[in-house]
């Protein structure tokens, strides 16, 4: 049975009836800016129902503007910055669902945000990934995208100077070795897994497989497969809806990249295939061979995803867990069913042909993660890119072609041109500028090994 938090149908025609049966007194308007932060307005359920009609529901543009920190970033445009115009929220009614780590009576609802002539504010990351995924439509094509995020519980940690540390789990002893795929280490966080299924389930979030990962309470969750958009909104939802499962069991959960020095960094591995508007696998021939098309996107990967670096390693800590051996890729080779590559074809037969990004650190904004990995394989097939031959062994032996630094990665980024060019300039003037001003807050810091040594020996 369909639940009825997944019938968009049904929520899009007839959201006032949706509202009234669930008992909803207040929606939260979202709007992700370019981090991945939710923004955006709480609203009592008659203005929302009253906007959805008169479209009188306004953010300012500043919102895309601010950095990790709070502060904003500004603008290139003094003039604009300083005016900070409104937009216009536009809440997109097939994305309505309960809000269950809340307060009852509470729904969330992701909303566009538009120009007052009701032109796409194309800075969005949600409009970035509509962009890419209106290419596709052209060609008669359709991605098919499968997320895998990974997490880490961690003692509350109040004073960021002090390291994470692993949390209290239900044999009343903290994790101090790694228990990698363990069933009994899983059960360990049994409150918070039930907690987090139960949400997922209230929000119609489509999760899948659940496993214990190689870092102590290290947690990694697969969403299944579907349409990019809707999950990226789902990767978001979820990441909220653990946070707040974790804080009421008295942790935390963290998607920080490399949140600690001496254990495995987290991903968001993507999974990705495309389909004809019948539903035909297009990697794939009938003979289960490859198809050319598949071996151009992978080839469209190799050569823009080092390009594009920020969009899968967006901060400063994005790019301590891309080292060699350290549980992630350190590269973007490619080979069948090789985790030490960066793109990895998994095992299965016709239907199931995909390549995985696995660069995408948890971290990254979802929306711009699967934007970046799509419009890369777009622009492979669009100029017949050939693959590379495929890796064998130990790939992390194999000389690494990716930016080694958050300063690097962004000039590569602002040098490609023909990732600029289709994503658009009010999308890239934006994304550089949080993120260079969030690389020099970071750089104004001076951090606790540097104190320890350097402080009495230099």
């Amino acid at each position: 049975m369909l639940d009825k938090n997944t019938n968009t149908a049904t929520i899009s025609s007839d959201p006032k009836t949706w509202l009234t049966q669930h008992g909803i007194t207040e929606v939260e308007c979202l709007v992700p800016d370019m981090n991945g932060v939710l923004r955006g307005k709480a609203l009592p359920t008659a203005k929302f129902l009253k906007a959805l009609e008169d479209r009188a529901l306004y953010l300012p543009s500043s919102a895309f503007l601010v950095s990790i920190d709070g502060r904003y970033s500004g603008s290139i445009d003094e003039g604009f910055a300083y005016s900070d115009p409104d937009m216009r929220m536009v809440p997109d009614v097939s994305t309505l669902c309960l809000a269950p780590g809340a307060a009852a009576g509470k729904a969330y609802v992701f909303a566009d945000a538009f120009h007052m002539d009701d032109r796409p504010w194309m800075a969005s990351p949600r409009h970035v990934l509509r962009a890419v995924l209106d290419l596709y439509r052209q060609r008669g094509w359709r991605a098919v995208v499968a997320p895998e995020l990974e997490f880490y519980l961690t003692a509350p940690n109040p004073d960021p100077d002090k390291p994470l540390t692993a949390p209290v789990g239900a044999n009343g002893r903290a994790e101090g070795v790694q228990h990698p795929y363990d069933m009994a280490a899983l059960e360990e966080f049994e409150p918070v897994i039930r907690r987090v299924y139960d949400y997922a389930a209230a929000a119609g979030l489509p999760l899948d497989t659940l496993i214990h990962e190689s870092g102590t309470a290290q947690l990694e969750i697969n969403l299944l497969h579907g349409d990019a958009l809707p999950l990226a909104d789902k990767v978001l939802l979820f990441k909220r809806l653990t946070r707040q499962a974790a804080q009421q069991c008295g942790m935390h959960a963290t998607f920080m990249a490399k949140p600690i020095a001496a254990q495995a960094g987290s991903s968001m591995h993507l999974h990705m295939s495309v389909v004809d508007e019948a539903g035909n696998a297009l990697f794939a021939s009938a003979d289960d061979t490859d198809t050319e098309m598949f071996g151009h996107f992978i080839g469209g990967l190799q050569k823009y995803v080092p390009e594009i670096m920020p969009l899968f390693a967006p901060n400063v800590n994005s790019f301590r867990r891309i080292r060699p051996n350290h549980s992630a890729p350190a590269n973007i080779e490619w080979s069948h069913d090789n985790r030490s590559c960066g793109l990895r074809v998994p095992a299965g037969g016709r239907a199931a042909r995909r390549v995985e990004n696995r660069l995408p650190g948890a971290d990254s904004n979802p929306y711009l993660a699967i934007a970046g990995s799509l419009l890369a394989g777009y622009l492979g097939v669009e100029q017949k890119l050939e693959r590379s031959a495929e890796a064998s062994g130990n790939a992390y032996k194999i000389r690494s072609t990716l930016p080694k630094t958050m300063e690097e990665a962004l000039d590569r980024f602002e040098a490609c041109d023909p990732v600029r060019k289709l994503l658009g300039e009010d999308f890239f003037q934006t994304y550089l500028r949080v993120k260079s001003v969030e690389l020099d807050l970071f750089q104004s810091v001076v951090t606790s090994w540097e104190r320890d040594h350097l402080l009495l020996k230099v």
